[in-house]
């Protein structure tokens, strides 16, 4: 746990610090450890873990890229790099509950692999798992409507943010024009405008042994939110990117990833008195700004756009989880040879997450982050010394009322007893 602190270090740890093993532990018996751990074995943590999860409690999902230099790991591929790095990568998705702010399980995958193709296999995870009720909070990466249909399959509740442009988003959000944008639709709170329609969703399932395809309507609740603030830095986004393409198609200098917005948002022309002529397509440019500050989430049990925008806002705590295995557990990079060791390592370091994630709960609950970081707390606690003398119990040394005071926040005050 403690931060930014490489495997390297914990030899010199293990000298002053009591443990189970009793001995120091060179990165031999560290690597020795991570090979150790089973396949089923983690599966039985998991299981236990997922005893945990209570049933009105939505679960965050999410994956993230963790880079890597080694060519023997299987699984490290080149794929979209969360993080601009040109390095190849696997990726780690994990699940996560937004009321106990507690990891339930991971799952390493090719670097290669993009978020919508995840869900199916996560789906027989959770099967697996034996997590009755399950509800799913996504981001629109995980979007399609084969995704949909899949949850729709299994009985499962979701809320999931789904691109604008999607044709069943503005085939709803089309007819009301501007007029929900209005006072009797706004939060304060939220700083946004709100609506929801009540919709069908289009159904469809392939029996996998008949072939058979079974249609029907499912009901959907779809959910609209504006932001003015947002429009606005949206509108002077698109427009510096018009500029930009104007200026590459006055100088010749096309960029090849860009000849699909030329198209879109220009008209090219040139004559031999004249010259180049470039005409902006407004019809083009007025479309894209229509929709600036709008976004869209939908979900089969939520009927409340506040509720539902009050839930998808409490995914960021997955954000968070990532940021401290990549910063805090020192994961940004993979630093193991074999499959085995990556294996065992990256169940270590969930183990240590859900430390952490601990934690930060109740230092969040209690108050604590007033007083100090999740650091200073565990260097607070670092200096407490226990004695032990051949054949006797442990002793600890002398406690003070404020490391005292911190047990108890955390629910450990009957340990100095």
């Amino acid at each position: 746990l403690e931060e930014k602190n490489a495997m390297s270090r914990f030899e010199r740890w293990s000298r002053t610090h009591k443990h189970p093993y009793g001995k120091k532990l060179p990165s031999q018996r560290s690597s020795e450890l991570f090979l150790s751990i089973r396949e089923d074995a983690k599966q039985r943590f998991f299981a236990l873990r997922s005893q945990l999860v209570s049933e009105t409690e939505y679960l965050a999902y999410d994956t993230t890229s963790i880079s890597s230099y080694s060519e023997s790991l299987q699984q490290v591929k080149y794929g979209r790099n969360k993080e601009n790095d040109p390095l190849a990568q696997i990726n780690l998705a994990l699940l996560f509950g937004e009321k106990t702010r507690q990891p339930v399980c991971y799952r390493k995958m090719a670097g290669n692999i993009p978020d919508v193709k995840t869900v199916r296999k996560l789906l027989r995870d959770l099967a697996v798992l034996n997590i009755r009720k399950v509800k799913l909070v996504m981001d629109r990466g995980f979007f399609s409507a084969a995704n949909v249909n899949e949850l729709y399959r299994v009985h499962f509740k979701f809320l999931m943010a789904v691109p604008i442009s999607l044709r069943f988003v503005r085939d709803h959000l089309d007819p009301l024009g501007e007029e929900w944008i209005a006072r009797k639709n706004y939060s304060s709170r939220h700083g946004l405008y709100v609506k929801t329609v009540r919709a069908d969703w289009a159904y469809t399932q392939t029996k996998p042994r008949s072939g058979e395809q079974v249609e029907g309507a499912r009901r959907i609740y779809l959910h609209l939110y504006y932001n003015e603030q947002r429009a606005a830095d949206e509108k002077v986004r698109f427009n510096k990117l018009l500029d930009v393409l104007e200026e590459e198609l006055l100088s010749d200098q096309r960029n090849p990833k860009h000849e699909r917005l030329y198209a879109k948002y220009f008209e090219l022309s040139q004559t031999p008195v004249r010259g180049k002529k470039i005409v902006a397509q407004q019809e083009g440019i007025q479309q894209k700004l229509r929709y600036c500050g709008t976004f869209a989430l939908i979900s089969n049990g939520i009927r409340d756009p506040l509720e539902a925008i009050d839930i998808y806002r409490s995914k960021d705590v997955i954000e968070k989880a990532y940021g401290d295995l990549k910063s805090r557990l020192c994961l940004r990079r993979t630093s193991v040879s074999s499959e085995e060791g990556l294996e065992g390592k990256l169940f270590v370091q969930f183990v240590a997450l859900i430390f952490v994630s601990f934690l930060k709960k109740q230092m969040d609950e209690k108050g604590l982050f007033q007083e100090y970081t999740l650091q200073e707390v565990l260097d607070e606690l670092d200096v407490i010394e226990c004695f032990q003398q051949p054949g006797s119990r442990v002793f600890l040394g002398e406690v003070t009322s404020k490391q005292q005071k911190l047990f108890a926040a955390f629910g450990f005050d009957s340990i100095l007893s």
